[in-house]
């Protein structure tokens, strides 16, 4: 056992955003559309711990879905 495997970190694969005042969230029901800042073709950013490090592209297999990565992001110096 490695003594990284107990080590947790917070990962997200984010799709897009969106800006969406209160008061129209409030009216949504189920079945509602949010449209996202984003495009089909447009990839999917990959954060752990808050900072970006990927970029990639979500494949669906039916009921499955994964993340391709495409590119690694090169940490900026302060």
């Amino acid at each position: 056992m490695s003594v990284l495997d107990d080590i947790m970190i917070d990962l997200s694969i984010v799709l897009g955003s969106a800006e969406v005042p209160i008061r129209q969230m409030l009216k949504m029901s189920r079945g509602a559309m949010i449209p996202l800042d984003c495009g089909q073709d447009d990839p999917s950013l990959v954060y752990v711990n808050g900072e970006l490090v990927a970029k990639g592209r979500i494949l669906v297999d039916g009921d499955q879905m994964s993340l391709e990565i495409s590119d690694l992001v090169k940490k900026s110096r302060n």
